[in-house]
């Protein structure tokens, strides 16, 4: 059986878009190189899933080219629609409001896809292969769009996390509800994109674990009185991302996937997450070092049992060695279904 694979994914962007700034700047592309010096000790490749800003900030086209021509990491797409053109205004003011791309008409939605992908392509003189949706808005029409312009790879799913309480635009239905999804990666279908199917857009969902009691009370995270103790026995969600965890809770999801027999684990955070300042998690250069000690730490376990690839090199591995669709396990909900009736 081949080693677990270990994909790092980087959502490459503007500075801090946390604080839905006016005029959005790159300064974060400067602090990359020490990332990739950290994950080429490591036998690692990330992937740079790139959005306009960055697309056109020559900073960061010098520093991907640059890691292409060494076959050191991946660049993918990743569209932020508010920004990204064509721009076709959907709210009174969508820099404020950041929506989802899958608000806008079809019509409009193609017109970014293509647009972007053809910019990355001519940027980085190669084909885009890998994406991540902004906001991990995701739905069947954007899947298709995607295979339209030939993407094998999505990695926008969040599974067992419901981002429709989260708003795009006003009086929007929100974000997309992951609560029912697949946690490990399953080739989808764009008209169920939670259904696996034999064939077509690979999902390769980022490594989220949910706690065992999350699954068998989900009571217990209600009532304010003891949603705090119940998050401090049993973290509702652990993360693969420094953005929303600490060292103990990439370390736990990471654990918790290889425990299933999971095919892959896989790491995401924000490029301007390596900046001091670039976002509202990592503020200040000493939280910068701290970050990059639990990085350290955690590269060093995850090389212990895992192999480096990109979401490209993952395709290939998934289509080649054709692996089997794995069984659920009791009582999950989240598990892929293995009857082959189910899957077409």
């Amino acid at each position: 059986m081949s080693e677990t694979a270990f994909i790092i994914t980087i959502d490459t962007e503007g500075d801090n878009l946390w604080s839905q700034p006016r005029v959005i700047t790159t300064h974060n592309a400067r602090f990359l190189p020490r990332f990739q010096s950290l994950c080429e000790r490591f036998g690692f490749r990330p992937v740079y899933l790139t959005n306009y800003e960055m697309a056109i900030c020559d900073v960061f086209v010098e520093f991907g080219r640059d890691v292409i021509a060494r076959r050191a990491g991946e660049i993918g797409m990743h569209l932020h629609a508010w920004n990204s053109p064509p721009l076709v205004p959907l709210t009174d003011d969508d820099l404020r409001h950041q929506p989802y791309l899958i608000e806008y008409p079809d019509a409009v939605m193609k017109a970014k896809i293509k647009l972007m992908t053809q910019l990355l392509q001519e940027q980085f003189g190669q084909p885009i292969v890998s994406h991540r949706a902004g906001r991990f808005a995701f739905d069947g029409r954007y899947a298709a769009m995607l295979l339209e312009q030939d993407y094998r790879v999505d990695c926008s799913v969040t599974p067992g996390i419901d981002w429709s309480a989260t708003p795009g635009a006003p009086g929007g239905t929100g974000g997309t509800n992951y609560s029912h999804f697949p946690d490990q990666p399953y080739f989808l279908r764009p008209c169920a994109i939670s259904a696996p199917a034999q064939s077509g857009l690979l999902e390769v969902p980022v490594t989220i674990e949910t706690s065992r009691l999350v699954r068998r009370a989900p009571w217990a995270y209600r009532p304010p009185v003891i949603r705090g103790l119940a998050g401090r026995i049993s973290p509702r969600h652990s993360w693969l991302c420094p953005g929303e965890n600490g060292l103990r809770g990439m370390l736990r999801a990471a654990h918790g996937a290889r425990a299933r027999g999971a095919s892959c684990v896989e790491l995401m955070l924000h490029s301007s997450e390596l900046m001091p300042g670039g976002s509202p998690t990592f503020r200040t250069v000493a939280a910068i070092e701290r970050l990059y000690a639990d990085l350290e730490v955690l590269f060093e376990d995850l090389s212990a049992w895992c192999a480096g690839l990109t979401l490209r090199e993952f395709h290939t591995r998934m289509t080649t060695e054709a692996p089997a669709v794995p069984i659920p396990a009791d009582g999950s909900q989240m598990r892929l279904r293995t009857s082959l009736e189910e899957t077409l």
